[in-house]
């Protein structure tokens, strides 16, 4: 392919400014009237500077700023009032995204049918569906209002012409990824796209001191799909997560101009729509008469709240040459390690040929490393089919050489197991104020741990593994 050839305007042209004489190149002296220094380069762009202009609002002492315009309104589910700090603030952009089909249309419908009132309507705009589409789910989470007003538009100049016409204190955009311009180039969804209605949209709600929620795509990773200058751009981002095989709906906050990143919206997806959970623990425990074999409970922070949480393993003869290592809602590192711990330190060697399966109750995930400690307990349960005391949770981070940390937030983990009615726990040292009534167990290592398990039955499996031997 040939090379691409200057034009003459790419070029840059010089001229005598004695006699007018033009060269392509600057030379000292003018070869047709012989003066030095009076070839000077001509036609170059001249330098910008932007000039004061005028301003739209005159700056004041920060102390004498009206703060009550930013005072947040309810949403009318507690639940995500929770996470975004209180409520919804006039001229707030939110970004709510997650998986397809985890709940996302179903939650912002019945948030658009609650904070619908005769002082604020709310105009929910469809992107993927069909207004009719819209009014079944509707019918079948009994979100109809008289205030609530719906819009199918994938056209980013109707979307403002709707916006003018109803006047909404309230939009939801279901979904920014099928809205575009037809001033800008590119498919719906593409980067150009995604920038220039995502920054009309925010112009908009400033403008108008209305509240717009932005429902957006993930990519298979999980992330946000499109410009991360979308992430920046809006106010408060929320990533609504959960496992589609099961009920419990996570919503977190990731971003939070008005708020705290560190609460979590808990939700309960049935066929009736989805329902907020003040009191989500339920879900993740079995109710049993008597205690069970290989089962631990603990308690999670999600967030601040704290959540108590049952941890199940299972031990198996292996029928392979290499066992079995299968986990659910648990991370398969951690329970690696715990494995590895218990058979060195723990001195249970009934594990290294056995398959092992260990999972979590209700769909939660256990992520933090306070939950070490029950799941090494469960483990050891299962491998010497002996069950742990009733009404014992195990909260501590175990480390490789079997030490048992200190995990943040003992107190009111300790708390919430007492108010659900637990009487004992194992924690590591100096865990501060324990509610009355309820038996802590301080203990250092691992070795200390398993000494709540009867010491007859804790020796019995690797007895049966050397005698195979």
């Amino acid at each position: 392919m040939a090379a691409r050839t200057k034009t003459t305007k790419d070029r840059p042209s010089y001229r005598c400014t004695e006699c007018g004489w033009q060269t392509a190149k600057w030379l000292g002296r003018c070869p047709e009237c012989q003066a030095w220094g009076t070839v000077e380069e001509y036609g170059a762009p001249a330098v910008r500077t932007t000039t004061p202009g005028r301003v739209t609002t005159s700056a004041v002492p920060i102390g004498q700023v009206d703060g009550r315009q930013a005072t947040a309104r309810s949403t009318g589910v507690p639940e995500l009032d929770r996470v975004l700090g209180g409520g919804l603030v006039p001229g707030a952009v939110v970004l709510v995204a997650g998986e397809p089909g985890v709940g996302k249309s179903t939650l912002l419908l019945d948030v658009a049918a609650k904070s619908a009132s005769d002082e604020h309507r709310t105009l929910y705009v469809t992107g993927e569906e069909s207004a009719s589409q819209v009014r079944l789910r509707a019918d079948r989470i009994n979100a109809i209002d008289d205030h609530l007003y719906l819009a199918a538009e994938t056209d980013l100049a109707a979307v403002l012409g709707h916006l003018d016409a109803v006047k909404p204190s309230l939009l939801i955009l279901d979904s920014v990824q099928t809205v575009a311009s037809p001033e800008i180039d590119g498919a719906p969804g593409g980067m150009a796209q995604v920038r220039e209605v995502a920054g009309a949209l925010i112009r908009a709600s400033k403008e108008r001191g209305m509240s717009t929620l932005l429902v957006g795509h993930v990519t298979k990773d999980g992330a946000i799909a499109g410009p991360r200058l979308l992430e920046h751009l809006v106010d408060v981002v929320l990533h609504f997560e959960g496992d589609r095989h099961a009920r419990l709906r996570l919503v977190r906050g990731v971003k939070n101009r008005y708020g705290t990143t560190d609460e979590v919206g808990c939700f309960e997806l049935h066929d009736e729509g989805i329902t907020g959970l003040a009191d989500p623990s339920g879900l993740f425990l079995t109710r049993r008469a008597e205690p069970v074999p290989g089962t631990c409970l603990t308690v999670t922070l999600e967030g601040r709240r704290p959540l108590v949480a049952e941890v199940q393993a299972l031990t198996v003869d292996s029928q392979i040459p290499s066992p079995r290592r299968t986990t659910s809602g648990l991370e398969t590192s951690r329970v690696s390690m715990m494995l590895a711990v218990l058979e060195q330190r723990g001195r249970i060697s009934a594990l290294g040929k056995r398959d092992i399966y260990s999972a979590t109750v209700g769909g939660v995930k256990l992520s933090e490393p306070a939950a070490d400690l029950a799941v090494a307990l469960a483990l050891a349960s299962a491998a010497s089919d002996t069950p742990l005391p009733k009404n014992l949770v195990a909260i501590g981070e175990v480390g490789l050489a079997g030490e048992v940390r200190r995990v943040t937030g003992v107190q009111r983990r300790l708390a919430e197991a007492h108010r659900l009615g637990f009487t004992h726990a194992l924690v590591p040292g100096d865990p501060g104020r324990i509610p009355e009534g309820m038996k802590v167990l301080e203990v250092a290592d691992i070795g200390d741990a398993l000494r709540v398990l009867p010491r007859s039955r804790r020796r019995e499996a690797p007895r049966e593994e050397e005698d195979r031997r």
